[in-house]
C-alpha cells in the first residue's frame, strides 16, 4: 500500500508510511494521494509556506477554492502551479 507519490522533475517516489522526502528549494514537484487514506507532515525552513497554507485553507473553508483563486494565492507567495490540482486535494 502506498500513502503518497511525490513527483520531482522526471522522478516518481512512492512513499509508504514513515517515508522522508527532501525537496530542494525551487524544485518543481507535486504529489498524488495513494489508495490508502493518510496524512503527511511538511517541514519548511524558513517557515515561508505558512501563510500560503493558511490562505489556501481559508479559500477551501469558504468555498472560494476555484482555479482563479488558487492561482491568486500561489502568486501572492511567489509560487507557480505547474499542473492541475491533484484529485482529492480539495
Amino acid at each position: 500500500m502506498r500513502a503518497y507519490v511525490i513527483f520531482m522533475e522526471d522522478d516518481e517516489h512512492r512513499c509508504p508510511a514513515g517515508s522522508f522526502i527532501y525537496i530542494p528549494p525551487e524544485m518543481p514537484h507535486g504529489f498524488r494521494v495513494g489508495a490508502v487514506q493518510s496524512g503527511k507532515l511538511n517541514l519548511y525552513m524558513p517557515a515561508s509556506m505558512v501563510g500560503y497554507f493558511d490562505d489556501l485553507s481559508e479559500a477551501i473553508r469558504t468555498g472560494e477554492a476555484d482555479p482563479a483563486k488558487l492561482d491568486e494565492i500561489a502568486a501572492r507567495y511567489s509560487l507557480e502551479v505547474i499542473g492541475p490540482v491533484p484529485e482529492g486535494y480539495l
